[in-house]
């Protein structure tokens, strides 16, 4: 069993929700479902109700029970894809889908997707994880490559672990950031207060390093809009990185976002019409393991709402 707790930040909060906010790999149905088993206690008294209202400052320890087998099952759900062939698929993972099952999220995940969609997936990594050579975040949208043969998937994951892949992508974080070009390059471990976050803090630091240039100001919102190159590809890096430089990303609560940084109510609706983290893979490139061709594939435009609130802040 995994035993984990995290202090309350926010005020006026169920139970439920504070612990899908931190602890995002699990779904808030399954918290549910354990808080109404007894596997949750807010400042060590059990806790029964998923809509205890929490008004910060409290401990909450949480048990996950060993997870349960899991029967991964086809299904119909919608998929982008921008490049297949018999090898390889280049697809669009949307903000707030989990890549592969897991406790608690045991349907509508990616990988359900893949199945049903494609006749053949490589299961090198098991059927639980079919097709899967990397991952990006369930509040992270974006471009993934997915592995349909074997063959592909043991190339793939050599690419990766090479560094072989270039990945784009683009945030918007909280702050005025004034250097136009810059790296953020400090290692980054589990961290050692929150086991299900990564940070400076750890007893298993690995070297992390992100390349970032600044396309926009938004002085009178106080954000910036940046386009980033990732050099290694740890767990949170970029979530990590822009937080420990003072410059969270707009919406991620768990690496330090408050509503009360946003300087305009513009911002604030965004926010609050933005139930996703500011953050997308938008750009991929690779070689083509079989041909030897590159596969450079990018998004025409943005996740609704970033694509249209960028026009309105340009404007």
């Amino acid at each position: 069993m995994e035993q984990l707790s995290f202090i309350v930040e926010e005020k006026n909060v169920r139970l439920d929700q504070f612990l899908a906010k931190v602890y995002p790999e699990y779904s808030r149905s399954y918290f549910q479902k354990l808080i109404k088993d007894g596997y949750v206690e807010v400042d060590e008294k059990k806790a029964t109700k998923p809509s205890l209202k929490l008004k910060g400052g409290e401990r909450v320890s949480l048990t996950i029970p060993p997870p349960e087998e899991i029967e991964v099952k086809p299904e119909n759900i919608p998929l982008e894809v921008y490049y297949e062939d018999e090898d390889l698929a280049v697809i669009y993972k949307p903000p707030g889908m989990v890549v592969h099952p897991s406790p608690g999220h045991t349907s509508k995940t990616l990988v359900n997707a893949l199945l049903y969609h494609f006749k053949n997936v490589s299961q090198f990594g098991g059927r639980e994880r079919a097709g899967i050579v990397h991952r990006l975040d369930k509040d992270t949208a974006g471009l993934m490559v997915i592995a349909r043969s074997e063959f592909a998937h043991k190339e793939l994951q050599k690419q990766f672990q090479s560094r072989a892949v270039n990945k784009k992508y683009k945030a918007i974080v909280t702050g005025i950031i004034k250097k136009d070009h810059g790296f953020i390059d400090f290692p980054i471990g589990r961290s050692v207060y929150n086991r299900k976050k990564m940070g400076s803090v750890s007893t298993n630091l690995k070297e992390a390093l992100t390349e970032f240039w600044t396309l926009k100001r938004w002085e009178e919102h106080n954000l910036t809009l940046v386009d980033i190159k990732l050099h290694t590809g740890r767990t949170h890096q970029i979530r990590v990185h822009f937080s420990e430089i003072g410059h969270p990303l707009l919406n991620d609560r768990v690496y330090g976002f408050k509503t009360s940084s946003l300087k305009s109510q513009l911002a604030k609706e965004f926010s609050q019409e933005l139930n996703f983290h500011a953050l997308v893979a938008y750009r991929l490139s690779f070689t083509h393991p079989r041909t030897g061709n590159t596969i450079d594939i990018e998004l025409e435009k943005l996740p609704e709402p970033i694509e249209k609130y960028i026009q309105i802040f340009s404007a």
